[in-house]
């Protein structure tokens, strides 16, 4: 909601410090840190350590990304990319890796440039998506003959559409918790009737991206989300195209629902992607 707030009164007050709104909104959405929570910390102990250098076009150098890699022991297992949403460091999102490792993948998350310690900055749209491409061909480079995967939480959801949409040699691409764009999520605020849409500059529109995933599309959302709420998640789905699957976990919340959901993420793998964790 603060953003929605912040915007308004920006937009009505003045739309002369353009750059100054940019920046602004950009550390609202992402809410870059170094920092994790315990839970986070816990469960990130025992992955390996990852770095991937490269010179993206947004950059004046080479940029290097942290990421933590946690492999299955079998050489043929699917590998997976998961990319996290807003605030916490990849560690924050350890526990989440580890139940899609048990469900069978060999999982590298990434911290964008700006979080964990990852090249220090304030990220944008344009470097989250250069920093998910660059870890995708990490893996491409590493895995050639593996299935692979795609997976983005909340704000990584519409990180992850992009870079589905950008490649072909992806096997799936999984969302969770995430929306069509930010203007959706604007819209479902308390100031969401105010004409803010044109005031965003990181709008994330991954409603206009996902028709172009040529791979099948699982959307998991959680019922009781009160962060993203559902209906966004479900509008996502309906600009995917087919094969796609919606699986709404019922008492699941933003943070909770790969929990909460562990059964049914186990039966859309199986009936979507033919996967079967061994």
């Amino acid at each position: 909601m603060a953003l929605a707030a912040a915007l308004a009164v920006a937009g009505l007050a003045s739309l002369a410090g353009c750059a100054a709104l940019d920046r602004q909104q950009r550390e609202w959405i992402f809410q870059p840190s170094d920092r994790t929570w315990w839970g986070g910390l816990a469960a990130a102990e025992g992955m390996q350590d990852v770095w991937i250098d490269f010179a993206p076009p947004s950059a004046d150098g080479a940029v290097r990304l942290h990421g933590l890699w946690l492999p299955q022991e079998r050489a043929d297992a699917p590998v997976l990319l998961y990319l996290h949403g807003a605030r916490f460091d990849v560690r924050g999102s350890a526990p989440r890796m580890r139940r899609m490792h048990e469900l069978g993948f060999s999982v590298l998350g990434v911290d964008y440039r700006g979080f964990g310690r990852s090249t220090p900055g304030l990220p944008s749209e344009t470097q989250a998506y250069e920093d998910a491409r660059a870890a995708w061909d990490w893996l491409v480079q590493r895995h050639p003959q593996s299935r692979r995967f795609v997976f983005g939480h909340s704000l990584g959801g519409a990180i992850a559409v992009n870079l589905a949409a950008e490649v072909a040699d992806e096997d799936g691409l999984i969302v969770e918790g995430s929306f069509p764009s930010i203007p959706d999520v604007v819209s479902t605020f308390k100031w969401g009737w105010l004409p803010l849409a044109p005031l965003i500059t990181q709008k994330l529109d991954a409603g206009s991206r996902i028709g172009r995933v040529g791979s099948p599309v699982l959307v998991v959302h959680g019922g009781n989300d009160s962060l993203i709420q559902p209906n966004l998640g479900r509008q996502l789905f309906e600009r995917a195209a087919e094969p796609k699957r919606f699986v709404l976990v019922e008492g699941g919340s933003h943070h909770n629902t790969n929990a909460v959901g562990q059964p049914l993420y186990r039966q859309a793998l199986a009936d979507l992607f033919g996967l079967d964790p061994k």
